[in-house]
Parts: C-alpha cells; sequence; structure tokens
C-alpha cells in the first residue's frame, strides 16, 4: 500500500482508510471531529462493518494523503465505540433522482429528505 505523505488532519479526504496496529484495515473515514473555535482535533469518526465507530485522536499515530494509522490492536478495534454528541444528518439528494412520478413531484415542490447515519 502507498504510504503517502505526512498531512495535517484538516486535509483528510472522506473515504481514507484506517489501518490497526497490525496494518489490517477496519474502516474509511467518515468525517474528522474537531473544535474549530480552538482549532482541536478530536478524532475520527470511521465505517466499518459494524457501523460508524469512533478512534480517539490519541490512538491514531500517523496521517498520511493515503491512509490513516492508528495504535490500535485488531482487539480493540472490535471494540470502538460508536461516536456521541449531536446527531449528524445528511441530506438524500439521491431521493428524488429518476423517472418515477414521486421523483419528479420531489424535484418539482423541491422537498427536503434526510437520512440519519447510524
Amino acid at each position: 500500500m502507498d504510504e503517502g505523505q505526512p498531512i495535517s488532519y484538516r486535509g483528510v479526504p472522506v473515504g481514507t482508510p484506517l489501518l490497526s496496529s497490525t496494518d489490517t484495515q477496519f474502516g474509511t473515514v467518515e468525517h474528522v471531529l474537531w473544535i474549530p473555535e480552538l482549532d482541536i482535533f478530536d478524532g475520527i469518526a470511521v465505517k466499518t462493518k459494524h457501523g460508524v465507530r469512533f478512534v480517539d485522536r490519541d490512538q491514531i499515530t500517523e496521517i498520511t494523503t493515503t491512509l490513516i494509522r492508528c495504535a490500535l490492536t485488531d482487539e480493540q478495534v472490535a471494540a470502538l465505540p460508536a461516536p456521541e454528541g449531536t446527531l449528524v444528518l445528511h441530506p438524500d439528494t439521491a431521493r428524488d433522482e429518476g423517472p418515477s412520478l414521486t421523483a419528479r413531484y420531489g424535484r418539482l415542490f423541491g422537498r427536503e429528505h434526510w437520512k440519519e447515519l447510524e
């Protein structure tokens, strides 16, 4: 796997793979958690096969353009907690696509649809 170049947490793209201490990929970046007013990196919400999980900043050893390496063992990865705090919602923009009558009315009247992240 390409190691990439070191970058700041602010430059991490969604979908970047996360690796455990055994170099096993256990998920991809869902979003980076930070406190903008204080410019403090808090951690990363990770999309895994068990849903979205939280990796604390203290568990991250390296951030590059192609991957994020963690100090977590595979057993610790399996026990990662779900993110806490305010519920994150994303608009489901694909809902009103297509030729169906429901999709046409959705586009015509600008209905908003939201889907909840796990």
